[in-house]
């Protein structure tokens, strides 16, 4: 239902075209992941939920995958108007 918008945050992974709030990045840090665990868990995962924001109407993405060591990881993330991917934050469930 959503392979399109999952390839295009794939190609912007491999490129190194995304960028992380400073929320995703504590929240890694606190779930003992590192940014290839994010970047495993977008590779591997596949999109489950699509969500809008309430006040910028802007489109979110929930995406479940697997880190490098093969545990679950939660993705959140969106496109930005610049192009980029935008992990909004992520989490062990």
């Amino acid at each position: 239902m959503f392979e399109r918008i999952l390839k295009l945050m794939r190609g912007k992974i491999r490129k190194n075209e995304y960028i992380m709030t400073l929320h995703a990045e504590e929240e890694m840090n606190n779930d003992d992941l590192t940014i290839y665990d994010v970047e495993s868990g977008i590779l591997t995962g596949k999109i489950v939920e699509r969500q809008r924001d309430r006040e910028t109407a802007e489109l979110k993405y929930r995406i479940v995958g697997q880190t490098l060591s093969g545990d679950e990881v939660e993705v959140i993330t969106k496109m930005s108007p610049t192009g980029k991917l935008v992990i909004i934050t992520i989490y062990v469930p």
